[in-house]
């Protein structure tokens, strides 16, 4: 019997998700914690204390040594290792990794990854997504190459802080002796992967497009992008390749040490987001998917590679092929929370209640929801703004706020979201929100699709274990996902006609509010 394993290195941990393809089904799961369980690494959270706020970095050792004790956990729980056929992996994307040209030999002979890590790095922290210390050098890059549209039309995004890109210029230009002495830039996925095959894996289309280098027309890196950003960066970068491509073998190290067969296949690996669009089976056009987390995620396939007009949208490869949007809003469950605290209500109260209290439209009560300050739309002073009747405005009516609220968060998706050019046939939604009927029924009707809810706990994973069993053992898409990733029966919910309209109606004041706040 042959099985795929997914692995799913995310901000505060590295998971494990073995699946039998053949029999429909995940034979286990496994998992570390950071903070707990490398708590020498001294990133609780996932990345390094720092005196600066905007500065966020982690210690790529930590993902080596997480990388051992899965496994080793996997083998100590009897895992059938000997029986996988494919790996493939998550890594949080932008994050990278400075090396010498010696680590694609790191592995010989070593006791441990760390072991063989450590001579290798010549920048002993690596940027991670949650940096925003790159303000300058993104204007730089842009100016540079002929503004923000054309580097949002050659790359599929404005240049931004957490991209890859200027963080390497920022390194480059701070630190120019330890720049020269680097042979490789890995982002975190292709590091994990070039520790798996005991070589330098290349960067796959869905995580090389999240780095302000890549030209999506070609599919290889751009030139006048590369020299916009650092002397000699072509050479130090490893070479895109489409996401199903099988880009090694397991190496020696990992045979002996865990198990694994020699001649396992491992696909490139990929970042989070193009791995969770394929967790929640939403790898094909027509479908949307909108993760309701601490932040909300609006993401969706995409048959070409257009671009937001406005900045606020990305575009990176879809690992199913194509392309797909990405949408970041950081007011998703913070706000949620910050409504039900200021009211002191129960989740019923503000999940049942507030919504059978009040009308689609909430009488016209608006709210711009930017309990902190938002990066879709850019909005940088944080407070939510209100319109509407006095008891709204005076917060006499908490259900009138609550729908304000989801309302809002909505139609900013829907509104935020229209540069792609295809209107969604369904919404899936996942994350903890994704519960609530009354947040479900207004999605469905502001987007006036079915809205299907998954239960899905790692969909990064599960999307890396279903791309190992694609490119290694031939499983199509379309019976991937209908095995792993079927909606929650019975729990769909349909738009309803007359809020529908309703919202049509509503979605152009909201908008020119939107404007004016």
């Amino acid at each position: 019997m042959a099985y795929y394993l997914g692995l799913d290195s995310s901000t505060q941990g590295l998971c494990a998700l073995l699946i039998d393809a053949a029999g429909g089904k995940v034979v286990l799961e496994a998992a570390v914690n950071f903070g707990k369980d490398l708590p020498e690494y001294e990133c609780p959270q996932g990345f390094l204390a720092h005196p600066d706020p905007l500065v966020k970095h982690s210690d790529p050792l930590l993902w080596a040594a997480a990388l051992d004790l899965l496994l080793g956990r996997l083998r100590d729980q009897g895992a059938p290792l000997a029986e996988v056929a494919g790996i493939s992996g998550s890594g949080q994307q932008h994050g990278t990794v400075y090396l010498g040209a010696e680590f694609a030999t790191a592995l010989d002979g070593a006791d441990s990854l760390v072991e063989a890590v450590r001579p290798c790095l010549t920048r002993l922290t690596s940027p991670i997504w949650m940096d925003s210390s790159t303000s300058a050098e993104c204007a730089e890059i842009e100016a540079a190459c002929g503004g923000a549209e054309a580097v949002r039309r050659r790359t599929g995004s404005s240049a931004i802080e957490r991209f890859a890109g200027p963080q390497i210029r920022k390194f480059a230009k701070a630190e120019p002796e330890d720049y020269a002495d680097t042979g490789i830039i890995h982002l975190v996925s292709s590091y994990l992967c070039s520790l798996l095959i005991g070589g330098s894996a290349p960067i796959d289309f869905g995580d090389g497009a999240g780095m302000n280098l890549l030209d999506l027309a070609s599919g290889q890196w751009d030139g006048p992008l590369l020299e916009a950003t650092a002397p000699g960066l072509g050479k130090k970068l490893p070479p895109p390749v489409p996401s199903h491509r099988v880009v090694g073998e397991v190496a020696p190290y990992f045979q002996a040490k865990y198990g694994l067969a020699k001649g396992t296949r491992v696909v490139a690996w990929s970042g989070d987001n193009p791995n969770s669009l394929i967790g929640v089976g939403g790898w094909r056009p027509g479908t949307a998917v909108i993760s309701l987390g601490t932040s909300d995620t609006f993401f969706a396939a995409m048959p070409q590679p257009v671009v937001d007009p406005d900045g606020y949208g990305h575009v990176f490869g879809n690992p199913a092929g194509g392309f797909m949007c990405l949408i970041a809003f950081k007011n998703g469950s913070l706000a949620r929370e910050a409504v039900k605290e200021q009211f002191g209500l129960s989740w019923k109260a503000f999940d049942v209640d507030s919504f059978a209290a009040t009308p689609a439209g909430n009488n016209g009560n608006l709210m711009l929801p930017y309990f902190v300050p938002e990066i879709t739309p850019l909005v940088l002073r944080e407070g939510p703004r209100y319109r509407g009747d006095q008891d709204f405005l005076a917060g006499k009516t908490p259900a009138a706020r609550v729908r304000a609220l989801v309302e809002a968060q909505a139609m900013s998706m829907r509104l935020h979201s229209q540069w792609i050019g295809e209107k969604p046939g369904t919404v899936r939604v996942t994350g903890g929100a994704a519960k609530s009927d009354g947040i479900c029924q207004v999605l469905a009707d502001v987007f006036d699709a079915t809205v299907e809810r998954l239960e899905t706990g790692s969909s990064a994973a599960l999307g890396a274990a279903l791309r190992a069993a694609h490119g290694v053992g031939g499983f199509a898409w379309a019976d991937l996902a209908a095995t792993f990733c079927a909606c929650v029966p019975g729990k769909s919910i349909r738009p309803l006609p007359a809020h529908v309209a309703v919202y049509r109606e509503l979605l152009p004041r909201f908008a020119q509010f939107a404007r004016e706040g």
